[in-house]
């Protein structure tokens, strides 16, 4: 059996609750959920370690909160960033006047054209403050902030949802809606 780390297994989580359950032989529910001990039989057959102690301690310390697990942790689920369609229940909410994303610097004049689009996901990923953006952007390249108008598009009826990790959510952002604030 192979041995990853803490964040490397904790991305090959990231990879099955998001994008390919099939990778661990698994099967997500409508909204998400996946069986906790198929999870961990499944990843097993692909000849990594892992147990319920390992699972519980990724959840906890991942410093992205992308997982969560029902009350009686019976099932987990990845919090946002699906490309496969789940509904993990979440609700409308009023975003601040102000919110970022991150980019690089590469991808900067297809978004001035186009807007920010979801790019495999079901959402555009959206963060309170331009530190956390710029931090998104360099995992990319050089980054770009956009600061987006969220207040107005919101106005203007555009949804806007919170994940339960603190990253704000919708389906897009047109080009009149942002402005670059750092590269």
């Amino acid at each position: 059996m192979k041995k990853m780390t803490n964040d490397g297994m904790s991305k090959f989580i990231s990879l099955i609750l998001r994008h390919h359950p099939e990778a661990a032989f698994i099967e997500l529910d409508e909204h998400g959920w996946a069986d906790v001990e198929q999870l961990i039989a499944g990843i097993k057959r692909t000849g990594k370690q892992i147990d319920r102690e390992l699972l519980e301690d990724i959840v906890r310390t991942d410093n992205k909160q992308r997982y969560s697990f029902n009350e009686d942790k019976t099932r987990i689920r990845a919090n946002q960033g699906h490309s496969i369609p789940v509904d993990v229940g979440l609700e409308e909410q009023e975003p601040p006047a102000f919110l970022y994303h991150g980019t690089a610097t590469r991808f900067y004049h297809s978004i001035q054209e186009q807007g920010l689009k979801p790019m495999g996901r079901l959402y555009v990923h959206l963060s309170k403050d331009a530190e956390t953006a710029i931090h998104v952007g360099k995992r990319h390249g050089k980054p770009v902030v956009l600061k987006v108008h969220s207040g107005d598009m919101y106005r203007d009826g555009q949804k806007f949802y919170l994940s339960e990790n603190g990253v704000w959510l919708t389906r897009n952002v047109a080009p009149n809606y942002f402005e670059q604030i750092i590269q």
